[in-house]
């Protein structure tokens, strides 16, 4: 059949083809959509693009895609080349993308301009909240309430929670009627507000409905039980810690290391499980500590960066992921591993540039290298650079100097802190640091100040009373002895101290006499002292002690002719096993000392004449010619002994021959 057909006709058939396709291709898409086979809706819409380049639904349908099959930097990819392309608003989109990169600053920035609906202030929020700004983010949340968004009190829960706000979740909850166990996700974050709050028997219970809850709902959910336990991992951990903060050491001890065994596939749960069993452990063992740390920890590209492993830089909060940076460099200064500590603790005022530790870290590493002055000046330079975080660090600066034997530095860094002054405690340091720095007038000045305080304090429990009496004692210990009575003397007329009566009578005694004669008057007498007689008591050298515990108050009559008081014999004590029937010889006087130093001690002499050869080289020795020939030795020895005597006998002692003179 010859083709007669017109070029308009042609071109007609073509496009009613093209839609049909276009539609076969949009329902396979949906299908796809549907049953979360996201690979194949984005295989079906780059078919559907390749006929219509500029189609907006199958361009967003591959962009969301993407971003479900957590392709999300092929997905921004996609975003910014189709905005340069066709003028379409991918703004919200894109800005999602940059918050799952945790791109925070720019997708807040990708927001703004967008129509204020749900779905944009949703998604603000928890840009917010992983800026760590969650008063802001709180308050997004409660204007979404009117919404009617699914499940959006779990998002309030948490958010008042990490803002500090934990005092607040009860009346949230009872305001728009939730139940803490409605869902175990709302069980588990009550729980941690719970935590917050010091009630850790009521978060315990709270956080094991949790559980159970979540197992029951996952279970009718038909999910694996491998999949159940990923889901429930944080609740674990936050068992485990609960018990750790009950004193149930052993029992949290367990739980971290069988769920560290159990190796989930929540790295988040698994981090904190790690970091919290080394908190427990402390330095007990460090090197196993630093191993786990390092599974955590790489360090970056870049000098002096460090970051964590395995995406955990999204999945934390910044304060876990401080605590882990934290117990780290506590580690390394237990170890002594001064270079990594150091290195560590430069790079981390850039990763939390809004906390203290970084600066109570470095000075840490200051003191182990005895640097305690640079420690100080440190601290100093930050307090007064952040006087809102100034207290926490002005204490550290004050320990350091008292430590290193600082005390005037310690002093001014403990006045600076204004809330703590009229405190017992710091005003009891205050005045130890100045007196051991010599300033005598500065301590006194310390008690002064205190003494104005409290005396104006409209407080149950007012300190007054101790202050004043501590001072007095100071004042009189510094010989201000006029001050002290007069402090005393206070404290007797107001609170009526026994205490104080006795130590303004001491104290008056030294300045005025009759003001403490006065004040001794009101001192209760001791029963059983009325009828002594003060005169003869003071004559006699002491009074008779009887067991009724009174005094015998008759006088101490003393005789001429005292008799010697018999000393009581006492049994001796023998040794173990010792008989004093058969005792025995008596042990030897001396053998306690050294046998050179004993008297019956005689040391050996060697001879040393019989070591002697005599006679040419070669020659044979009378001893060993005697030994072969012992009858000719016997008749030398004979002839020997004989002219001994004869010479013994010609040569008499000295004496004999004074005496034969003599005659």
């Amino acid at each position: 059949m010859p083709n007669d057909m017109t070029p308009a006709l042609l071109l007609k058939v073509q496009l009613i083809g093209a839609a049909v396709g276009i539609e076969d291709l949009f329902t396979s898409l949906d299908r796809h959509i549907q049953r979360s086979e996201y690979e194949q809706a984005v295989k079906v819409s780059d078919q559907i693009l390749s006929i219509a380049p500029g189609d907006e639904d199958a361009i967003r349908c591959k962009t969301v895609a993407l971003i479900k099959g957590d392709s999300i930097d092929e997905a921004l990819s996609f975003i910014r080349e189709a905005s340069r392309k066709f003028p379409i608003d991918f703004s919200f989109l894109k800005a999602y993308c940059l918050y799952r990169l945790n791109k925070l600053d720019e997708a807040l920035g990708s927001l703004k301009g967008n129509e204020v609906n749900p779905a944009t202030m949703l998604l603000e929020s928890q840009i917010l909240f992983r800026l760590g700004k969650m008063d802001a983010s709180v308050e997004i949340y409660q204007k979404l309430q009117k919404s009617k968004i699914d499940s959006l009190e779990i998002n309030v829960v948490a958010g008042l929670v990490s803002a500090g706000r934990a005092s607040e979740v009860q009346g949230f909850m009872e305001a728009h009627r939730v139940k803490a166990t409605s869902s175990f996700e709302l069980a588990y974050n009550t729980a941690c507000a719970l935590i917050e709050r010091n009630k850790y028997a009521d978060a315990e219970q709270l956080l094991l409905s949790a559980r159970r809850i979540g197992q029951e709902t996952l279970m009718e959910d038909n999910l694996a039980d491998d999949e159940i336990d990923i889901e429930l991992a944080p609740i674990a951990v936050q068992l485990a810690y609960v018990q750790q903060l009950l004193g149930h050491t052993q029992e949290a001890l367990k739980s971290y290391v069988d769920f560290i065994k159990r190796n989930l596939p929540d790295e988040s749960s698994v981090a904190v499980a790690m970091n919290n069993l080394i908190a427990l452990k402390g330095p007990k063992d460090i090197s196993d500590g630093l191993r786990k740390l390092d599974r955590l920890i790489e360090k970056g590209y870049e000098q002096q960066s460090f970051q964590l492993a395995r995406g955990l830089e999204l999945k934390l909060s910044s304060k876990q992921r401080e605590a882990i940076y934290i117990n780290r460099v506590l580690l390394l200064l237990h170890s002594n591993k001064m270079d990594q500590a150091r290195e560590l603790v430069a790079a981390l005022p850039q990763m939390f540039s809004d906390s203290v530790m970084p600066v109570l870290l470095q000075a840490a590493v200051l003191v182990r290298e005895n640097k305690a002055g640079k420690a100080e000046e440190i601290l100093g330079q930050f307090a007064a650079k952040y006087p809102d975080k100034s207290k926490i660090v002005l204490l550290a600066r004050a320990q350091v100097a008292a430590a290193a034997g600082h005390p005037q530095i310690a002093a001014d860094s403990l006045a600076k802190i204004p809330d703590i002054q009229h405190l017992p405690a710091t005003v009891a340091t205050l005045v130890s640091l100045k007196e051991r720095a010599g300033d005598v007038d500065g301590a006194n000045a310390v008690f002064e100040s205190a003494i104005r305080w409290w005396s104006n304090a409209m407080t149950e429990n007012n300190k007054l009373n101790v202050i004043m009496q501590e001072a007095a004692a100071f004042k009189l210990k510094h010989g201000r002895k006029e001050d002290a009575a007069h402090l005393y003397e206070e404290l007797v007329k107001s609170h009526g101290n026994v205490e104080a009566l006795v130590g303004l009578i001491q104290t008056a005694a030294h300045t005025d006499v009759e003001k403490a004669e006065a004040y001794e008057k009101k001192l209760k007498s001791l029963p059983g002292l009325k009828a002594v007689d003060v005169d003869s008591l003071e004559k006699t050298s002491g009074a008779k002690h009887v067991e009724s515990g009174t005094l015998n108050t008759e006088p101490y009559e003393v005789k001429t002719k005292e008799k010697a008081k018999k000393k009581r014999k006492r049994k001796p004590k023998y040794p173990k096993g010792f008989d004093p029937a058969n005792p025995g010889p008596p042990p030897d006087p001396e053998r306690w000392l050294p046998k050179r130093e004993r008297s019956s001690f005689r040391p050996k002499r060697k001879d040393k004449r019989a070591a002697q050869i005599r006679g040419s080289q070669g020659a044979v020795s009378k001893e060993a010619v005697n030994a072969q020939n012992p009858k000719s030795s016997q008749t030398a020895n004979s002839k020997a002994a004989s002219q001994n005597a004869v010479t013994e006998s010609s040569k008499p002692s000295s004496k004999s021959s004074r005496k034969k003179s003599r005659n």
